[in-house]
């Protein structure tokens, strides 16, 4: 009887862990090729980002990395994006980058963006805003790249104790 039952169920155990393997290992990249080279609208819950594995709920804060075989990697936060294209060994100028823009609240070249340094609400508290306009103290895409790859953002309390003195000023 045991045996019995280890036929049936050992199998389908199997085929459900390969189909789960299958839909997760999807759910960061785009399952067309995005020839265009355009943003891809997020679905809800449905994107997950390779660096962190959280699932996408909003545009807000959120980039997308199209890379040299167009396929589409969504990000929750733009140091998600940072981090994932250095462990990739990914050029930033030799991919198209789109980020959602806080104040236009459309997407937006991520390399021409603006970025606050503050935005506490960012998915993973890293503190990088896109903006489309800038503003006092914001930093463009280049010194956002180059202070997210040293640590500097608001994950490191010396950096969120500086930056919250210096906005108080």
């Amino acid at each position: 009887m045991i045996k019995k039952v280890i036929l049936v169920v050992l199998p389908l155990i199997v085929i459900g862990g390969l189909l789960f393997y299958k839909l997760e290992s999807n759910r960061d990249v785009a399952n067309e090729l995005n020839k265009e080279k355009i943003p891809i609208k997020i679905v809800p819950n449905k994107m997950q980002d390779p660096q962190c594995h959280m699932y996408l709920s909003k545009d807000e804060f959120s980039m997308e990395v199209i890379t040299k075989d167009l396929k589409t990697h969504f990000f929750d936060d733009p140091g998600c994006a940072i981090l994932w294209m250095k462990a990739q060994n990914i050029d930033p100028s030799r991919v198209t980058i789109w980020a959602y823009s806080m104040d236009s609240k459309k997407w937006i070249d991520a390399k021409k963006a603006y970025y606050s340094i503050s935005d506490f609400e960012t998915p993973m508290h890293y503190g990088f805003g896109a903006h489309e306009k800038s503003k006092k103290g914001f930093i463009d895409f280049n010194e956002m790249r180059l202070r997210m790859l040293r640590g500097e953002n608001m994950t490191n309390p010396k950096i969120r104790k500086k930056i919250l003195k210096e906005e108080r000023k």
